[in-house]
């Protein structure tokens, strides 16, 4: 087992590095739901979509 893990370090620390990022991203995007920011980093002012999208708040 020791020996697997040696010779695959280099991927092993590339696939964690890229399951960090990945988790920063969805931590990222929950945090912004929550505090009611949108994904696209606009305001809805001039989405065609405006009306659909949020209808509870109105």
């Amino acid at each position: 087992m020791l020996t697997w893990i040696c010779k695959n370090i280099g991927v092993i620390i590339i696939c964690a590095v890229l399951i960090a990022i990945v988790a920063a991203i969805i931590i990222s995007m929950i945090r912004n739901k929550k505090k009611g920011r949108s994904s696209c980093g606009c305001g809805c002012s001039c989405c065609p979509m405006e009306e659909t999208c949020h209808t509870d708040k109105i």
